[in-house]
């Protein structure tokens, strides 16, 4: 049964409306402001490969092993989220772990959601789903993604909005059933934060996952005083200025910043992104220490331990790593990196501006950031592949 109808052809004038069936039948209407873009819906139903240079997936790179770091709170955490939702709510959420609704995760506000709604939820049951996170993140993991939700209430706010932006206006789902031994994840969905964790045993794989925020600071309003993404922001603009003439030089892409420069945001698992700026292996130990910064401000919203077990990876492959830049060094700058390996791929973009003003002009009010893992394991597919390969021959 097809996960989501959309409505292609608009009968008046204001919100659309997308039914959400999932498999048991269960409908639910929930708002819509245009339908999906018929380019997303063909490559969502594309047959997943990964992120890739060439279109090619770099076989040996993921393995199935132990890291020594409990995945049980988690576990514990998702059986605690269940428990506390009734039937209706239930049936929204669980979702089989090879199921198509992994790839259907969408930052824009319009996107169909599928999973029980913060809106929908108790205030008992949201502590519940914020304990989920908690289990899996960092703590400054888990205030980041508080915060951009914060954030997304002063949105708002500012625009008088409620239909479209609000604190609550997130969904959460669940993929296989929580096992300390047998693959399972969940996912955030909504405006300006998704996190996809997916678990095979002690093992996570949280790819992709999508920050940012318009605006990125609350200058009044329920939430004034709450800030988002400036550290990656400020960390990679530092080690672009470390750089030398020859090397900046070496990694602009493009010295004119445009609105939008992500391109593995939404729909785009198969992305195919060739390395491009500046390779690694020719930084001296201080810059690449300074990159490593860079890295770990992303792979730190992780818990403590899965974060140091992603970092191992990242450093094997550090010589192989490639960082693009557009636009300038100025303090002031708006611009964008790229940080590419074969075991991960970070983008930051200062977005042009679009739902506080119709500008486009970007700015440093609109933040996206996406990391993924490229060659076949974002969602931690290569990981669920080999251990249904593992368990045909068992």
């Amino acid at each position: 049964m097809k996960r989501f109808v959309i409505l292609s052809t608009v009968a008046c004038i204001g919100l659309l409306t997308i039914l959400v069936t999932n498999r048991t039948g269960l409908t639910q209407s929930r708002p819509f402001s245009r339908p999906l873009p018929e380019q997303d819906v063909k490559r969502l139903n594309e047959p997943f490969t990964g992120v890739t240079t060439d279109g090619k997936v770099i076989p040996g790179l993921y393995a199935v092993k132990s890291t020594g770091v409990s995945t049980k709170p988690v576990k514990t955490a998702a059986e605690n989220f269940l428990k506390s939702l009734n039937d209706e709510q239930r049936k929204m959420t669980l979702f089989p772990v090879d199921d198509m609704e992994w790839r259907k995760w969408d930052n824009r506000h319009f996107a169909p959601r599928q999973g029980v709604g913060f809106e929908e939820m108790t205030e008992a049951q949201r502590e519940l789903a914020f304990a989920l996170f908690r289990s899996g993140l960092s703590a400054k993991g888990l205030k980041k993604t508080q915060d951009i939700m914060k954030l997304n209430g002063t949105l708002g706010e500012l625009t008088n909005n409620f239909t479209e932006y609000g604190e609550w206006r997130y969904w959460v789902t669940i993929m296989g059933t929580p096992s300390e031994t047998e693959p399972w994840g969940w996912q955030l969905d909504g405006h300006h934060v998704i996190i996809n964790y997916f678990i095979l045993r002690d093992q996570v794989v949280m790819t992709p996952v999508f920050m940012g925020s318009e605006p990125v600071r609350a200058e009044s309003g329920k939430f004034k005083g709450t800030v988002v993404m400036q550290d990656e922001q400020d960390k990679g603009l530092n080690f672009f200025n470390s750089l030398t003439s020859q090397q900046q030089t070496a990694a602009t892409i493009k010295s004119e910043k445009g609105p939008s420069h992500n391109v593995s945001e939404a729909y785009r698992d198969n992305l195919v992104l060739d390395y491009a700026g500046l390779q690694v292996k020719t930084l001296d130990a201080r810059q690449k220490k300074m990159l490593l910064t860079v890295i770990g401000e992303y792979v730190d919203n992780m818990k403590e331990g899965h974060a140091r077990v992603k970092m191992v990876e990242v450093r094997k492959y550090i010589d192989q790593t490639w960082f693009a830049w557009i636009g300038k060094a100025d303090p002031d700058a708006v611009f964008y990196y790229r940080i590419q390996s074969p075991v991960i791929l970070i983008e930051f973009d200062h977005q042009g501006a679009i739902a506080l003003s119709r500008s486009r002009v970007p700015t440093r009010n609109h933040i996206h950031t996406v990391v993924r893992t490229p060659n076949g394991n974002d969602y931690g597919k290569d990981l669920l592949r080999q251990h249904h390969e593992r368990n045909r021959h068992d």
